[in-house]
């Protein structure tokens, strides 16, 4: 079971993994934001917290059979994306923004993301792309604060 949720339910075992996880995150939020399930900020970071948490402890329970942080392992890039998104307003431009953002930040690691990945076990799998959704949620921030009305 930890290798399934690691996995985002396989989408790990494919080329490109971490991307298609972002993808699938983003089109689960549209949806969530479209059914209206989701209004208000709370649910979603009550979901990224949640999510954040079962991603520290599957990392932590995977890493010795693949490896430390190994390309299987993509609910990291689904909390990612979470906080990409995390107090940004409904807009499908900002979504896909965020994602574009969020895989540069994630593929880049500048400043001191990529020195994350050497926190112990599950905690380090998930903090660089954390932090990589921290930087891109604050591209947004200003985005939203200049340009969206």
């Amino acid at each position: 079971m930890n290798k399934i949720i690691a996995s985002w339910f396989g989408v790990g075992y494919i080329k490109g993994g971490g991307t298609v996880a972002a993808i699938i995150t983003c089109v689960l939020l549209y949806f969530f934001w479209l059914t209206g399930v989701g209004q208000g900020h709370w649910p979603l970071v009550i979901i990224t917290i949640t999510i954040t948490l079962i991603g520290i402890y599957v990392g932590n329970r995977v890493e010795p059979a693949w490896g430390k942080d190994s390309y299987r392992v993509v609910i990291d890039e689904v909390a990612g994306m979470l906080v990409t998104m995390l107090f940004i307003p409904h807009n499908n431009y900002l979504l896909l923004g965020g994602l574009v953002l969020f895989r540069f930040f994630d593929m880049v690691k500048p400043l001191f993301i990529r020195r994350l990945e050497a926190l112990p076990r599950g905690t380090g799998v998930m903090m660089d792309d954390i932090v990589a959704g921290v930087y891109s949620n604050i591209v947004l921030q200003v985005v939203v604060y200049f340009f969206v009305k």
